[in-house]
């Protein structure tokens, strides 16, 4: 199966080694965009599977774009891949509906990987990214001291929501609580709208720091 990417950046030169990595390898590259809104146009065009997104563009930049997306494309799994590793930014890019944050000068093979990953319905942090949520968490993890009990769940919604913070996807939850993939799409779908989320990234933002997911680590 070929899994169709859009690339999103200001950079040409980086755009077009960002193309000659994915030349492929089971990876096409279906457009780029330059700015903001030519990302967002873009995506709605040529229906990607993945977009790698820059944050710091023209015309709205890569955070509007994913927003927008978001909600107007939800299928469409973008994944943030950007110099900025603080904090801000990095909840901004979750928030906003990306799947995934890599940091640029990551490895050939980990956006390769990150792609793959978040085509099959997971979500992923780059290594550098990973050692800066927990760092962002953990404080939240201490002051309240252990993991929330999530109430409004089931006792096997809580199960889900620990496997989605520990970064498995769908199919991976499925093997490791002996469900179906369908039964674990309908219990994602129940656990989003519980706790009022939009998107996979924000159930793991809200798992981690209640101190959910001590599982395989996301980056894996």
């Amino acid at each position: 199966m070929t899994i169709r990417v859009f690339l999103a950046d200001d950079h040409p030169t980086f755009m077009r080694t960002l193309s000659l990595l994915l030349r492929g390898d089971g990876f096409e590259v279906v457009g780029t965009a330059t700015d903001g809104d030519g990302a967002f146009e873009g995506c709605l065009a040529t229906q990607p599977d993945v977009v790698l997104m820059d944050i710091n563009m023209p015309g709205g930049g890569g955070l509007d774009a994913t927003a927008r997306l978001a909600d107007a494309a939800p299928h469409v799994g973008v994944i943030m891949l950007t110099m900025f590793e603080d904090d801000d930014s990095l909840i901004a890019a979750l928030k906003a509906g990306a799947r995934g944050y890599v940091v640029k000068g990551a490895r050939q093979d980990e956006i390769q990987r990150a792609i793959r990953t978040v085509h099959e319905g997971g979500a992923v942090l780059g290594p550098t990214v990973a050692r800066r949520m927990r760092a962002v968490v953990a404080p939240a993890t201490r002051s309240s001291g252990g993991a929330t009990s999530f109430s409004e769940l089931t006792a096997r919604e809580r199960e889900v929501l620990d496997a989605l913070a520990a970064g498995l996807d769908n199919a991976g939850i499925a093997r490791r609580l002996h469900l179906g993939q369908k039964t674990v799409r309908n219990y994602v779908s129940a656990i989003f709208t519980k706790l009022h989320v939009a998107s996979r990234a924000e159930a793991i933002v809200r798992a981690r720091e209640a101190g959910l997911g001590g599982g395989p680590d996301p980056t894996s």
